[in-house]
């Protein structure tokens, strides 16, 4: 579970990721709690507002991001990015704590966070993959989402205690001093251990990562999926915070239940971190999940109640977003995996941008439980598409001697059409078989690592 840790540049990483983290979603909950309470009377349609342009800029700068995290030194790019995050918080605190800040400034500031994340968050992704070689990738991914997701487990609880006693411009401030963690890591970080970054000879072109993607429909899938799930479902922040409103609770309630929530992410992760690899069929079944798991708790009468059964939608959420990120760096070309990680994460974060404004309308309108109910039905129709391709595929198979019994075949090869030397061409005639890595072969995202 843990082997990636045996490597000196992964642990400097995932100490520096822990604790930027636990700073990012302190900073998360402040966020939130501001837009709700402070500059508006409870608006979740201006947190949704807030949320759109935060992670809209990731799908708008899809292109120019993941040409960036391949074409320059991903290391470098980190420090700029997690340093201009970091003066972007210090700038919020200080305007909160001199009280000159107004919902406008906010959403500006939030535009600041998304364009800066857009570039960070490829280059993140795809430097996980330069800090441990192919046959920890995967494991890797895990970890470092499981560091996520402890950081997610201390982080709300603990901003929403600071909000109570300092206020919310500190707990920004306190987190501009998180990313410090950062950088120190980046700078800590051994060179010439890292894996050397593959370029392929036309890395130049911003669209090649679109064209690899739309021949490889096994990723067209997955993005379908995380899509779906991430638009209309993985609108913690409303559902949380709507929920913990109606509940009666205040800050630290609702920080509370962001960090319930990371409980069963952070075990969903260590999960994915034991498998040998990540498989599709895993996604599918975690969408599935995540619909069941969130339509129920969008019917639980009670606080306790309520919080218990977060705990089932953190684990099938990180199921399927950890399987899918170890997914997609382990079976993409090299070459192109800043790119096609940048479309990843845009269809993660970009999805935020169409679905938390409606999830906002509808928590508003129609109260936090029918905007819970609408991302439950969008889970539960992630999996019927995933599991209409797997049928469709070929992969799933009648077993041999018991009537009832289906096996899944995941040995089948991935078909794509390779780029030409000089462009990628329909009328390129070879297909090679992308081998999917053996035993042996082997996000609320938020601004920090």
């Amino acid at each position: 579970m843990f082997r990636s840790l045996s490597l000196f540049n992964f642990r400097i990483w995932i100490v520096g990721a822990l604790v930027s983290n636990i700073g990012g979603w302190m900073q998360a909950t402040a966020q939130d709690w501001v837009v709700l309470t402070e500059l508006t009377d409870n608006d979740a349609t201006a947190m949704g507002v807030t949320m759109a342009l935060q992670f809209g800029p990731p799908l708008l700068l899809v292109s120019i991001s993941g040409w960036m995290a391949d074409r320059f030194d991903r290391r470098k790019l980190l420090i700029v990015t997690q340093s201009t995050l970091m003066l972007l918080a210090v700038a919020v605190g200080v305007l909160l704590l001199t009280g000159v800040m107004t919902l406008p400034l906010m959403w500006a500031f939030a535009l600041g966070f998304g364009i800066a994340n857009a570039f960070d968050a490829p280059a993140r992704q795809a430097f996980v993959s330069d800090v441990v070689a192919r046959e920890n990738a995967s494991n890797a991914v895990a970890l470092n989402a499981a560091s996520f997701n402890m950081a997610r487990l201390i982080g709300p609880a603990a901003g929403g205690i600071l909000i109570v006693l300092v206020g919310t411009g500190w707990v920004f401030i306190i987190n501009a001093a998180t990313f410090l963690a950062m950088l120190v890591a980046l700078a800590l970080i051994r060179v010439h251990e890292l894996v050397p970054h593959v370029r392929a000879p036309g890395a130049g072109r911003l669209a090649d990562g679109f064209r690899y993607v739309a021949r490889r429909r096994d990723l067209l899938v997955t993005f379908v999926m995380v899509f779906l799930v991430g638009a209309f479902g993985m609108n913690f922040p409303i559902f949380a915070s709507t929920m913990a409103l109606e509940f009666g609770q205040d800050a630290d309630g609702y920080g509370l239940l962001s960090s319930v929530l990371a409980i069963g992410s952070l075990v969903g992760a260590l999960m994915a971190a034991r498998r040998d690899r990540a498989r599709i069929r895993v996604i599918i079944l975690s969408t599935g999940g995540f619909g069941l798991a969130l339509g129920v708790a969008s019917f639980m009468p009670l606080y306790a109640l309520y919080a218990a059964v977060l705990v089932f939608v953190g684990f099938s959420t990180v199921s399927m977003l950890t399987t899918a990120n170890g997914y997609v760096q382990t079976t993409t070309d090299p070459a192109l995996r800043g790119r096609v990680l940048a479309l990843y994460m845009a269809v993660i974060m970009g999805s935020t941008p169409i679905g938390a404004p409606i999830a906002g309308w509808v928590a508003q309108t129609f109260g936090p439980r029918a905007a819970m109910q609408l991302g439950a039905i969008a889970g539960l129709v992630a999996c019927a598409i995933g599991l209409a391709w797997l049928l469709a595929s070929g992969r799933v198979r009648r077993h041999e001697t018991k009537r009832f019994r289906v096996t899944i075949d995941e040995t089948v090869p991935i078909r794509v059409v390779q780029p030409a030397p000089e462009e990628f061409s329909d009328e390129v005639a070879s297909t090679t078989p992308i081998p999917l890595p053996t035993k042996t072969d082997v996000t609320r995202t938020t601004s920090h690592a």
